[in-house]
């Protein structure tokens, strides 16, 4: 799995799942932080977000982002993991690129930590084909941009890996407080509204209890990233809390067939 791309990915859903002038997708995100209610505790080692278009899951995100905000200045590494939509492939597929651009920027990658991942997991490899059209890493880094000051990111699309394998990888760059996880996934698909918040509720409760056998298949189409912070957050003695939980009924679409979205944090437990 080694196929190499341009130095620098561009972005393939600027325009469609976000806006692709920066003044306005600033101010597009600058607003969702700005309606989160303060939060003056310790930001999270770990959280889960949605990756559907901005307006529809963009203010559950921000719940997720602004809980970084405290740690602006200190985070120097953002490790994502998501779901592939596109590309087929054994294991994870990190990325050649030195860095992935949006209309805010680019965010430098650490190619060191990807060099050295390669190297140690077998199951990680570059396979930057993968990242050309996926927008589930993508929709995360303006977000990013706007919460944090200078930081590189370690971009990975988990496709036929297993939990394990995830956990793997999470404990391997697990790092200090310079380090954070940025989980990418949305929740249940194309049920009505009423059995999308009874499936997704029945999702957030198994997230708070770090309970794996409690995330199907049909619950989460990054269900094997999340399966594998659930690990390591069994193992590092973290405690989850559900920020947000709506889905596109909620937010702009209709309520015959919706998407769930939930933002989660994941913190040290205190005391």
């Amino acid at each position: 799995m080694m196929k190499r791309f341009p130095e620098v990915r561009r972005p393939a859903v600027a325009g469609k799942f976000y806006p692709d002038n920066p003044v306005e997708l600033r101010r597009m995100i600058e607003d969702f932080l700005g309606r989160v209610k303060a939060h003056a505790g310790p930001a999270p080692k770990a959280i889960i977000a949605p990756h559907a278009g901005y307006i529809f899951s963009g203010p559950i995100a921000a719940t997720a982002y602004a809980r970084l905000a405290p740690a602006r200045a200190s985070i120097r590494r953002v490790v994502l993991l998501g779901p592939s939509h596109f590309a087929s492939f054994e294991g994870l597929a990190a990325s050649g690129a030195t860095a992935f651009a949006t209309p805010l920027g680019a965010v430098p990658v650490d190619a060191d930590a990807v060099r050295d991942l390669c190297l140690r997991l077998p199951q990680v490899g570059v396979l930057d084909e993968a990242h050309a059209r996926e927008h589930a890493l993508e929709v995360q880094l303006p977000f990013l941009q706007v919460v944090l000051a200078d930081f590189q990111i370690i971009p990975l699309l988990v496709c036929d890996a297993s939990a394990d394998e995830v956990a793997q990888i999470i404990e391997a760059l697990w790092g200090g407080d310079e380090t954070r996880f940025v989980i990418s996934s949305d929740l249940s698909h194309f049920y009505d509204y009423t059995s999308a918040r009874e499936l997704d509720a029945a999702t957030a409760r198994a997230i708070e209890e770090l309970r794996t056998e409690g995330v199907g298949v049909e619950q989460a189409c990054g269900r094997t990233p999340i399966l594998g912070l659930l690990r390591a957050a069994q193992r590092h003695g973290l405690r989850a809390h559900t920020l947000d939980l709506r889905n596109s009924g909620d937010t702009a679409g209709p309520r015959s067939e919706v998407v769930g979205y939930g933002a989660f944090a994941f913190e040290e437990k205190v005391g």
